[in-house]
């Protein structure tokens, strides 16, 4: 570890904590108003938040680039994008408080979380690209829906 002491703070020391127990259960409780706001939107699935932010580019080779390259963020659902900025804030957290990130070395930190957060957006790309095609396949009656 780089110190011995625990740093009973949260949110780049704006919220203090007199001991590590009260600081486990102040993340909890955060950890559990993201998953709250995430459940909530999840059932209810505001219509708002159902439409793409924009429609796709039109003209020449630079428009065709462009729909081909940011395509999978921007044309995504504003929930779908809530959803995941959501999860990358609980997997911060989770790894920096419960796995004790915080108190060791400044390299050990960064390669564990950017590694973490690298493969996650990796994750969310191909997922979102391979699903994107799924859906165009069985939209267009390519192969019918059979489940």
């Amino acid at each position: 570890m780089a110190h011995h002491e625990h740093n009973l703070a949260i949110f780049r020391g704006k919220l203090k904590f007199k001991s590590n127990e009260q600081k486990i259960w102040g993340v909890f409780v955060f950890l559990s108003v993201i998953t709250i706001i995430e459940v909530v939107f999840g059932i209810i699935k505001p219509e708002w938040l159902m439409a793409p932010f924009m429609s796709s580019f039109e003209g020449g080779f630079f428009a065709t680039l462009a729909n081909i390259f940011l395509s999978p963020f921007i044309y995504m659902k504003p929930l779908n994008l809530i959803f995941i900025v959501l999860t990358l804030v609980k997997a911060y957290y989770i790894t920096w408080d419960f796995m004790h990130m915080r108190d060791e070395a400044k390299g050990l930190r960064r390669m564990v979380v950017w590694t973490a957060i690298f493969l996650i957006c990796y994750l969310v790309l191909i997922l979102l690209l391979e699903g994107d095609y799924i859906y165009e396949v069985y939209k267009n009656n390519f192969i019918k829906f059979d489940f």
